[in-house]
């Protein structure tokens, strides 16, 4: 289907481009999302008599994404989440919960403009792109930890999905068997020679 674009869409075009594009995507998103218009004479009319006004308003939109973008780019924010012992997220960050925890920091964000490709599944730092106007974009970092303590550890750059981590000692250096035999032995091994010697006689 051919389509006027009423704003600029990325990898798609800017505003009055005439694009083709899949029917579903015209008219489960474009359309009903009123970012677009079927390209024929009647709406390339009407797009003309209403370009001012268009740009005008995406003019305004734009100013205003720039200055939420001003206090929103390059800043972290910390999520507190259950995880298992080796990150592993009881559950995940979604698009929605990304939206919720900017808007209870001041900032309005809707789920549809945070840029996640999959759910975050375990802890660490993730960088996640907000497209706050199709011509406004920043970055802001999650750092997700099981605790407010883990986060501050994980900011100074310590993976704690590590063993090391996890029992805080290098897993090279645990103790061996032998080093829990505390007594005599010599005869520990007289003791394991006798027993062998009597299980043969028996």
């Amino acid at each position: 289907m051919d389509v006027i674009l009423l704003e600029r869409i990325a990898k798609l075009g800017h505003m009055g481009d005439t694009v083709k594009v899949k029917d579903g995507y015209a008219r489960n998103f474009l359309l009903p999302q009123g970012k677009a218009l079927r390209a024929n004479a009647a709406n390339k009319a009407r797009f003309e008599a209403e370009r001012a006004q268009l740009e005008a308003r995406n003019n305004e939109r734009k100013s205003e994404a720039a200055k939420i973008a001003e206090g929103l780019d390059g800043k972290t924010f910390v999520v507190v989440r259950a995880a298992g012992e080796t990150g592993q997220l009881y559950g995940s960050v979604a698009a929605r919960d990304v939206a919720e925890i900017l808007a209870g920091e001041g900032f309005t964000v809707g789920r549809n403009m945070v840029n996640l490709n999959q759910p975050i599944k375990a802890i660490g730092l993730s960088n996640v792109s907000i497209a706050l106007h199709p011509e406004v974009e920043v970055t802001v970092t999650l750092n997700v930890a099981r605790s407010a303590d883990e986060a501050e550890r994980q900011a100074r750059g310590e993976d704690l999905t590590s063993a090391e981590a996890i029992y805080g000692e290098d897993i090279n250096d645990a103790a061996r068997p032998d080093e829990f035999f505390t007594g005599d032995e010599e005869g520990y091994e007289e003791g394991e020679a006798a027993g062998e010697e009597g299980e043969e006689n028996a």
